[in-house]
């Protein structure tokens, strides 16, 4: 049986030098956050836990302290492996001052390395990652010059290139749970997601580690329905009940976020007409009826909100990283849930499903894009946001289609009888050389890959000479509004079109369905 103890006693069980796992999502989501302030203060008070390893799959905090930035103290730890870092910007504040060593690694590969490390198998080997960041022939997914040791190496096996993720022994797990029994079992039911739980406290387990689990309240022995239970007392160590537990930073508790009620409706109005709107309604033109779609944080969530407000929202199926398939994803901090989605996957068996291909259309951002179409994500003036799963599921969907203004900073007018209109230019997001690669154009074209790079101003596809523009916003002039801010290289298509109007003005665009796919057999 497990020890039932308070935060304060758990957090004194933390060794220093320890490799410590902390799972969950950004905004708090299954955040073991109330745990993880009870390791600061005793920090703060006593000096200790120090020179701790800190790995964490998923971006974690909520920007202003929370999540894993409780963590981020000169002395406590002394190395970083995230998946994403935008939520916590104290840490990435140690990694920019080269105080810690610090990695950035595709969410999947760290979620599938969690399975590897509990399976007692020598690490992930996956293609996810070669051409980009990741690749140890660029940074290996190394932040700072700090960060020494490689993580990833190339090997060659049935005659391809692969790279090799290292597994390594995990001294501590500290996960979430919604209740625990006596026994230590633990039921997720009130939770947002299942993200990694039961990987990290396999991986924790089998490395001889201790796991510690965070609980919003503890219930009798055998008490939970055997399917309901997640992580089996087995794995349990030490259970710490904390009833103020939230279901994210943003969100105190929700039965619809849960899955435990369904709602009617998909809970989104009609966007305003703006340019968000204008390049989400063109990236939805390229969708297909039964697509499986995966929407990006930000701008692409606009997508779902156009597929809504034109009644075709069940028309295609909408997924998210952390494991939420059909239904509505949530946007801003409670990203990574979802309304009446279909099914929920461990996390890792969602980047089974996306590595192997089973993405039709990815939508997300970019920050940069240059003239090899390579795009960043992760990295930009001095600034850490990581590459989350973006490596992940741009690599593996058939089409990508990226979102985003032309410019940073441009003040930008849409009117349907003027079309766009600039009324302050800005910063180019299309350079020369992206400062880091999130995603391999390069590769994407070996790979046969379909990739659009739609802005507000016009559509640039991915061609083997590199971007051509292909379609041009009323109202744009190439030579007035283009050239001077795309630094990037790119052609004019012969057939250079028009983006339709109609995506310029506030009436519903009154599309009666999603055409049929060209991509798959139906």
């Amino acid at each position: 049986m497990p020890d039932f103890c308070t935060g304060a006693q758990a957090a004194q069980l933390i060794p220093d030098g320890a490799t410590v796992l902390v799972d969950g999502s950004g905004g708090g989501v299954n955040d073991p956050d109330l745990f993880l302030r009870q390791i600061e203060l005793r920090f703060l008070n006593e000096g200790a836990p120090r020179d701790l390893t800190i790995i964490h799959v998923s971006g974690m905090g909520d920007g202003e302290g929370g999540g894993i930035d409780r963590l981020a103290h000169e002395g406590l730890v002394k190395r970083v492996i995230g998946g994403h870092w935008a939520w916590s910007p104290r840490m990435q504040r140690l990694a920019v001052d080269e105080l810690i060593e610090a990695y950035c690694l595709p969410q999947g590969t760290l979620s599938h390395l969690l399975r590897a490390i509990a399976g007692g198998r020598p690490g992930v080997i996956s293609q996810v990652g070669l051409g980009t960041t990741a690749d140890p022939r660029q940074e290996g997914g190394r932040l700072n010059a700090a960060t020494k040791q490689d993580l990833v190496e190339v090997i060659e096996l049935a005659g391809q290139e692969w790279l090799f993720t290292k597994a390594f022994p995990i001294d501590v797990a500290v996960i979430r749970g919604s209740q625990a029994d006596e026994l230590g079992n633990l039921s997720m039911a009130d939770e947002g997601l299942l993200a990694e739980t039961l990987s990290a406290a396999q991986a924790a387990r089998n490395s001889g580690g201790l796991v510690i689990a965070q609980v919003r309240e503890r219930v009798a022995a055998m008490s939970l329905p055997p399917r309901s239970v997640r992580v089996p007392g087995v794995l349990v160590d030490v259970v710490v009940e904390e009833p103020n537990q939230r279901l994210s930073f943003a969100t105190l508790d929700s039965r619809v976020l849960t899955g435990r009620a369904r709602t009617t409706g998909s809970g989104l109005g009609p966007m305003p007409l703006s340019v968000r709107k204008v390049i989400a309604r063109r990236a939805a033109e390229e969708l297909c009826r039964g697509d499986v779609v995966n929407l990006g944080f930000g701008m692409p969530d606009g997508v779902s909100a156009v597929l809504s407000e034109e009644g075709l929202s069940d028309q295609v199926v909408l997924t998210v990283e952390q494991g939420h398939v059909g239904g509505i994803p949530v946007g801003g901090s409670d990203f990574g849930m979802a309304v009446n989605p279909w099914a929920t996957l461990d996390a890792g068996h969602q980047f089974d499903w996306y590595d192997g291909g089973g993405l039709d259309v990815a939508v997300l951002s970019f920050a940069e894009v240059d003239s090899d179409g390579n795009v960043n994500v992760g990295r930009f003036n001095n600034r850490i946001s990581g590459v989350g799963g973006f490596i992940n599921i741009s690599q593996g969907a058939r089409r990508v289609i990226f979102v985003g203004t032309a410019a940073v900073g441009a003040r930008v007018s849409v009117d349907g009888t003027l079309g766009v209109q600039i009324l302050e230019e800005g910063t180019p997001k299309f350079v020369e050389k992206v400062e880091q690669i999130s995603f391999s154009g390069r590769r994407a074209l070996d790979t046969h890959q379909d990739v659009l790079y739609v802005t507000e101003r016009g559509v640039f596809r991915l061609c083997p000479g590199g971007l051509v523009l292909v379609e041009t916003a009323p109202g744009i002039d190439v030579a007035r509004d283009l050239t001077p801010i795309i630094e990037a290289k790119f052609s004019v298509a012969e057939d250079l079109r028009g983006m339709d109007s109609a995506y310029f003005h506030d009436d519903r665009l009154g599309w009666p369905a999603l055409p049929m796919t060209q991509y798959k057999t139906v």
